[in-house]
């Protein structure tokens, strides 16, 4: 299928011509016979690479109105916004952030690209936007299983469609196991196909050798066997087999990824690779320089030159850790084939567009609470998948490092293996509270009842039916009325005949897109603060800092005695006293944050804090970030509530 044959206006056609775009997929073709350019749902569980993001265009390009592009990652909707905002004629706009308001700036574009909590917030902030939409394309649908954004993603989808019932869904997916359940739910034709537009062949390594699942073979030399690199029985250890992996592929002219577990191994790693003189052998020394001085140009901090010097080898590490800029280099030098490897963290693998030769999974486990745990199969699946760049590569390959005793074991769980089927998590306590509060807040629902109904089209409801949420639902009020953020309010038929309301602190909270439980905490500690004598920035730092919407900050067994110390000297300007935490380990790492953040606005640089406090510089962004919408929801909850705390606004404008 061309094309040129699609209900297309002649400017896509030539657009896509001129980016080599002129035959469809064969999945891409399935999703055009299944309706997707004339109005119909449909969901497109393909493997990485094969061509879903055309899908979602065709949709949106043909769809009788204005279409939403739902992203999970932020870096992932700006690649795709630009995607869009390079449409000829096309106007397109990306909104990722300001969760406490509605967007209204938005409205009368072409393609808006989101990620899920704003559409979210838009929603329950009254985007009149939102009614208007014609189509919706979902990104990384399989997402729904996360534990986090899988129920933001969830019910934003339900209440899109509850609010326009002809509104067209068109839902991208990696391979899952239950795919078929995901298209019921969206009442949507499946397309799922294991169709690659390059082959792609899967083996483990055990040593320098490598078995794929197509019976082929390969022999990798492995540089440092007789280096104390190696392992207790003498043979080589996973890095030096990583190393060789790596290496082999350059000299055949491909470009790696490898994934390693942690930060810190990605950095080693990196460092590693960066001595075998990967940019001499794939050829890009003056490149891989200018990518080199790039990253130095971001920042001064120690992250920032070690990436730097990296970059010059032809090789970096990739992580959250990273301030954007940093990324964007790796990312665009990667792209360019500027780089011979970068090593990363498994977030990599479901955000940006970075495909290579060669993937190299070194680390199957990481550590999970209190033990060294497998990584779920679709998480090494889309890893996996980064193997092969149509176009550029004759095939992509992909390697689990393993050894004699786990070879076995890695076949039959990652090579063999089917990956899991999507479970909503809709039932978590915490994120029933965030939606039921929603729900109410917003006048979609005055009762429990009505609150099951505004579920109903979720994809929980549909797997175990509304009727499996209803006690959970109970308990979630329950609890939002001990919190104060809903009131029961008796009618005229008395006791059995109720609604139930929002109060003044629960429609704040929702509108400011803060979880009840940071709302909750938040007001307890303005109330402190306001009776405090001189309630300091520090003060509304630790508030906003000890909520679950402020992320961790790792705090090392090293600097625990110090932050302890640093506490008790400042005891009197923090809301929380040492000896009434619910959890003390947690409190601390809350009152590390706040004190990064109040050195910040004292005039510490981000060299200084970076070095001082063992963060990455893009860790220190996103506190700031967070911080700032944080001490917004902050200062409009005391509002809410009738207090002062003039340390808010302090805080705000110097942040």
């Amino acid at each position: 299928m061309r094309v040129r044959d699609l209900p297309l206006s002649e400017r896509f056609v030539d657009h896509f011509a001129d980016r080599g775009i002129r035959e469809l997929y064969p999945p891409q073709a399935a999703a055009v016979d299944a309706g997707v350019c004339e109005g119909e749902n449909v969901v497109a569980a393909v493997p990485t690479a094969s061509g879903k993001t055309f899908v979602a265009e065709l949709a949106l390009l043909t769809a009788d109105g204005p279409g939403l592009y739902v992203c999970p990652l932020r870096a992932l909707a700006r690649e795709k916004y630009e995607a869009f905002a390079a449409l000829p004629g096309v106007d397109a706009a990306i909104s990722t952030g300001d969760f406490d308001a509605s967007g209204e700036a938005l409205a009368g574009n072409d393609v808006l690209v989101a990620t899920s909590e704003k559409v979210d917030s838009a929603i329950r902030n009254g985007a009149s936007w939102v009614d208007e939409l014609a189509c919706v394309a979902v990104d990384e649908v399989h997402l729904l299983g996360a534990e986090r954004r899988g129920p933001t993603l969830e019910v934003t989808l339900a209440t899109l469609r509850r609010r326009n019932p002809d509104l067209q869904v068109v839902a991208l997916s990696a391979t899952v196991d239950n795919p078929e359940a995901i298209a019921e739910w969206l009442d949507a034709t499946l397309v799922e196909s294991e169709w690659r537009p390059v082959d792609l062949r899967t083996g483990v390594a055990v040593g320098g050798d490598v078995t794929f699942d197509d019976g082929t073979a390969i022999a990798v030399e492995i540089g440092n066997e007789d280096s104390d690199e190696s392992s207790d029985d003498g043979d080589p250890d996973d890095t030096e087999v990583t190393a060789a992996l790596v290496a082999d592929a350059v000299d055949r002219g491909g470009q790696c990824l490898a994934f390693v577990r942690s930060r810190t191994e990605a950095v080693a790693l990196a460092e590693r690779l960066a001595d075998d003189g990967l940019a001499e052998r794939l050829g890009v020394e003056s490149a891989a320089a200018t990518a080199g001085d790039e990253a130095a140009d971001v920042d001064g901090t120690a992250t920032g030159r070690q990436l730097a010097d990296c970059l010059r080898s032809g090789v970096a590490f990739h992580h959250a850790g990273l301030r954007a800029g940093h990324r964007a280099v790796v990312e665009e030098a990667f792209r360019d084939r500027e780089l011979a490897c970068i090593c990363a963290t498994p977030t990599l693998a479901a955000g940006v567009n970075v495909p290579a030769r060669r993937v190299v999974v070194r680390d199957q486990k990481r550590y999970e609470g209190s033990a060294m745990e497998w990584l779920p199969t679709l998480e090494v699946h889309q890893m996996c998948g980064r193997a092969g760049r149509p176009g550029l590569d004759p095939y992509g390959e992909a390697v689990l490092v393993g050894d004699a005793d786990t070879e076995a074991e890695l076949v039959e769980r990652y090579v063999e293996g089917e990956p899991e089927a999507v479970e909503s998590k809709l039932a978590d306590p915490a994120s029933l509270r965030t939606h039921v509060l929603s729900a109410v807040a917003t006048g979609f629902a005055e009762t429990e009842a009505e609150i099951l109904d505004v579920f109903e089209g979720t994809f929980y409801a549909r797997e175990a039916g509304a009727g499996g949420l209803a006690d959970a639902v109970a308990v979630a009020v329950d609890d939002l009325v001990a919190a104060g953020l809903i009131r029961r309010e008796t009618g005229e038929g008395g006791v059995e005949a109720y609604r139930l309301v929002a109060t003044p602190v629960g429609e704040t909270a929702s509108k400011q897109y803060v979880r009840p439980e940071t709302a909750e905490r938040v007001v307890s500690g303005l109330r402190i603060a306001a009776g405090m004598p001189n309630a300091t920035t520090l003060t509304v730092f630790e508030v906003i800092c000890d909520t679950p919407d402020m992320q961790d900050t790792y705090l090392g067994n090293a600097e625990r005695a110090e932050i302890y110390r640093f506490a008790r000297a400042n005891a009197g300007a923090l809301t929380t006293a040492m000896d009434e935490t619910d959890d003390f380990e947690e409190w601390l790492e809350s009152v590390k944050t706040a004190r990064i953040l109040d050195e910040w606005i004292g005039g510490a640089t981000v060299e200084e804090l970076v070095e001082s406090y063992r963060i990455g510089p893009g860790d220190l962004d996103s506190r700031i970030e967070r911080a700032e919408w944080l001490l917004s929801a902050a200062e409009a909850l005391a509002e809410t509530i009738g207090v002062r705390v003039p340390a808010i606004t302090r805080a705000r404008s110097r942040l």
